[in-house]
């Protein structure tokens, strides 16, 4: 999922450098007919861009599950939740 947005946000001239953008991932585990699932992920991703690109992040954002081979794989059997976190670039 991390890589799917990232090339999104290429394509929209925003970079991924290490230092500029991570995620937080959490897999939540219930027990579902006594046996143990995944049920939810939920991923927080935080991203440091000029303040110019932030509304084209956020649109990124919104946007790249349908291009993400993981994130489609498990649409329907696992809940996916994402947020983004912006800071301004320091220069």
């Amino acid at each position: 999922m991390m890589g799917t947005l990232a090339v999104v946000l290429a394509s929209k001239k925003i970079r991924t450098f290490e230092h500029l953008y991570n995620a937080e991932v959490i897999g939540e585990i219930e027990e579902v007919d006594k046996v143990l699932k995944i049920t939810r992920i939920k991923v927080h991703y935080t991203l440091r861009a000029p303040k110019e690109k932030w509304e084209d992040a956020k649109e990124a954002l919104n946007t790249y599950l349908p291009l993400c081979p993981g994130a489609q794989s498990v649409i329907g059997c696992i809940e996916i939740s994402h947020e983004l976190s912006l800071e301004p670039m320091l220069e």
